[in-house]
């Protein structure tokens, strides 16, 4: 198994379809097809089940997609290693969702003028580590959203997100100018899998029902929380700044009691190098202007 072929099965695994996969990996959709495919054969197992809307996990996809996450961790650490080893001018940066779109196009430019010689990397993590890999070193730094267990890691705020709860825009409470937390307390939110970051968790998957758990689907990506809502009416919440984002037969609501989501820059606090204290730099000035 090549960590390529990996790396494209993941993607199909999180986005549970080749369309998207294929957007998120910048290729086209008949080769990555292809490439899992010849996965399931030389596995000599279905790791994918498809259908016109998409795709599911087998049993045995499930375990791959876990094992192949580790695999991709552990090759990232390497060669983060490697590289600093050899003394190459190399920054690795960390985004969850749509954080680097967040921040803008203009970092981009600012930082690469002002050190063209240096090589950026980019890691794109799941909802599941919001840390993004910080503490393994899979990063120099991470653009993400707060709040998650930041011992041993230093953020600065870019900025605060008022938050809003996605609903089907056919449910009841859909035509309201404003909702509050416990207004939900009843209704089925996603989970997180197991090992998730328990602060992170909190803000993100609302008030426990009445039953003082939490009884809808696991989600790993931003994509499968709104799919979630569509497909098995539970609700979720997201910045309002992402609105604009949602798919059709979807709407969000501002939440009046709910705390601001703040988009971050996060480093590991032990290890600041000019580089990362010029990209903190960098982004904190360019979001404030």
């Amino acid at each position: 198994m090549e960590l390529r072929t990996l790396r494209y099965f993941v993607a199909v695994a999180e986005e549970l379809h080749f369309g998207r996969a294929a957007a998120r990996l910048h290729m086209t959709q008949p080769p990555l097809s292809r490439a899992v495919k010849q996965l399931e054969t030389d596995l000599g197992c279905e790791l994918l089940r498809r259908s016109p809307t998409g795709v599911t996990l087998t049993p045995a996809g499930a375990l791959l997609h876990d094992e192949a996450c580790t695999l991709l961790a552990r090759a990232d650490q390497a060669r983060a290693r490697v590289a600093a080893a050899a003394g190459t001018a190399t920054l690795t940066i960390g985004t969850l969702a749509d954080s680097a779109e967040q921040v803008g196009t203009r970092l981009a430019v600012a930082y690469r003028h002002q050190h063209p010689a240096v090589r950026i990397r980019i890691r794109e993590a799941d909802l599941t580590d919001p840390t993004i890999g910080l503490r393994a070193g899979l990063v120099d730094v991470a653009l993400t959203r707060a709040p998650f267990d930041d011992t041993g890691i230093s953020t600065r705020v870019l900025r605060s997100d008022p938050i809003g709860v996605v609903l089907r825009a056919d449910d009841p409470l859909a035509d309201r100018d404003r909702l509050r937390l416990d207004e939900l307390a009843d209704r089925r939110w996603f989970r997180f899998p197991e090992g998730t970051d328990p602060l992170w968790q909190a803000f993100w998957t609302g008030p426990p029902g009445a039953d003082g758990r939490h009884d809808g689907p696991v989600i790993r990506t931003a994509h499968e929380c709104l799919q979630s809502v569509l497909w098995n009416d539970t609700v979720g919440l997201m910045p309002l700044a992402h609105s604009q984002v949602l798919p059709e037969g979807l709407t969000v609501i501002p939440l009046a009691d709910a705390p601001p989501s703040d988009l971050v820059i996060a480093w590991n606090s032990a290890h600041t190098t000019p580089l990362i204290r010029s990209f903190v730099s960098l982004a904190t000035a360019l979001t404030r202007s």
